[in-house]
This record gives structure tokens, C-alpha cells and sequence, in this order.
């Protein structure tokens, strides 16, 4: 069905012409995700080069649901602040990420860029993420605690992962005999860093225990004490905890 059969949903609204969509706007009835929204073609229009306008553009072959409604595969929760940026400008004020993931999406640009200044994404996109960049292999790492972690789940209600982080080269130098020492001991160590970036040991350790976290698991962390090492080394370990049940 192309745009240009006007099906039920694209007709303006006949009960009360007077109040209706300006000539040119029809009124469209949109089912996102399962989530049902009124709009009118000029505001999903509104800006050029946003996927949005593609896909009702003039030469677009939409989707329709059962009724004849046009279905967008997306998580519809989110898409009602998208409409109210279209429509007004207005910013959200809640759930900031995931309408900063439908803005880019749609390839809202304006949006997108707005949504980009506030606090959580600013604090998430420019600060904590690019911190994580400056930290070698940390997504492998992560990867690899959780591997750890479900490898010891056995009959077990707990998970230990003993993890080394060290800050600068100097750190690394400096624990490399008690590395090598569990090493012997066949223990498995994911280490982190050294990195070149101003957060400390405890800002890598919260990084690493919200990214699991994210992840569906229940996890702590807290200071190594075990006997194989001397205290000394001890600022340099921590065991995270994986809690199954």
C-alpha cells in the first residue's frame, strides 16, 4: 500500500472539520510496538532527513498492522516523547536514555544533540564511557569475569572472581610477583589497566560492578584478604562476588 492510497488511518477527521488538521496533515494512527499514537503527517514530516519523514514519505511501502494502522517495530513507551519534540520542542524529563536511543534511531539530529547535553548522558557518553575507552580491554574483561563466574556456579550459591586493577605502569611493576605467585597456584586473575585517565582504582571497581550489574547479575565486590599474598599487595585485589540465588 503506498501513502497515496490514503487508507482509514491517513483520512482527516470528519466529525468535526473545523477542528481538524490543517489541509495537507492528515490525521494518522500509528501502532508502535504495540502502542497506539494519533498524530498528523506534518508532524512526522516535521524534519527532513530524520527516519521518521522517510518513512512516511510520499514513495515509502509502509507496514500496516491488522487494522490498518501504520506499525513502527519499535519500543513504543518511548516513541510518545519523540512525538512531543516533533510536536513542540519539548524536552523529556524521564527515561533519558532510552529516548536518546530511539532519537538515534529515528535519526532525530536536533534531539539527539539536546539529549546529549543533559546530565545523564553527558555524565554516561563523555565522562564514564571515555574513561572505559582509556582502559585496555575492559569489555574482554568483563566478558571474562562473567565466564569465570558461571564456570563456579555449580551447586553453588556464590562466585568468587579475583580481579588485580592497577592504575599506573609503576602499580604494575609493583604486583607482578604476587601475579606471578597465583599464577602458580593456577588462581585466575583479571586484571585491569593500567590506564591513562584521572579516575582511581574504586571509580574502575564501580564501572566494572554497574556494567555486570546491567548485565542481569548480582554482584559485589570487596577487598582481597586471602593468605596467598602478603598485605602489602592487598590494595591491589579485590574479589567479586557473583550472587546466583
Amino acid at each position: 500500500m503506498s501513502l497515496s492510497s490514503v487508507p482509514r488511518s491517513l483520512r482527516p477527521n470528519q466529525a468535526s472539520p473545523s477542528a481538524g488538521p490543517p489541509a495537507g496533515s492528515p490525521v494518522v494512527e500509528l501502532n508502535v510496538g504495540g502502542e497506539l499514537y494519533t498524530t498528523t503527517m506534518g508532524t512526522l514530516r516535521k524534519l527532513p532527513g530524520t527516519k521518521l519523514a522517510e518513512m512516511f514519505s510520499s514513495s515509502a511501502k509502509p507496514c500496516m498492522d491488522a487494522e490498518g494502522r501504520f506499525f513502527i517495530d519499535r519500543p513504543g513507551t518511548y516513541f510518545g516523547p519523540i512525538l512531543d519534540y516533533l510536536r513542540s520542542e519539548r524536552l523529556p524529563t524521564h527515561h533519558i536514555p532510552e529516548v536518546y536511543r530511539e532519537a538515534q534511531f529515528y535519526a532525530i539530529k536536533p534531539l539527539v544533540k539536546l539529549l546529549e547535553d543533559t546530565p545523564q548522558i553527558f555524565g554516561e557518553q563523555v565522562a564514564r564511557k571515555q574513561f572505559l575507552l582509556r582502559v585496555p580491554g575492559y569489555s574482554e574483561n568483563l566478558e571474562l569475569m562473567v565466564r569465570l563466574a558461571r564456570a563456579e556456579a555449580m551447586a553453588a550459591r556464590r562466585s568468587p572472581v579475583l580481579v588485580c586493577a592497577v592504575r599506573t605502569e609503576e602499580d604494575a611493576a609493583h604486583c607482578a610477583d604476587a601475579l606471578r605467585i597465583l599464577e602458580a597456584e593456577k588462581r585466575s586473575v583479571v586484571k585491569f589497566g593500567p590506564w591513562k585517565a584521572a579516575p582511581q582504582v574504586k571509580d574502575l571497581l564501580d564501572c566494572v560492578k554497574m556494567d555486570i550489574t546491567a548485565q542481569g547479575y548480582q554482584v559485589y565486590y570487596e577487598p582481597y584478604s586471602g593468605r596467598t599474598l602478603r598485605a602489602k599487595y592487598f590494595s591491589y585485589f579485590y574479589t567479586f562476588v557473583f550472587i546466583w540465588w
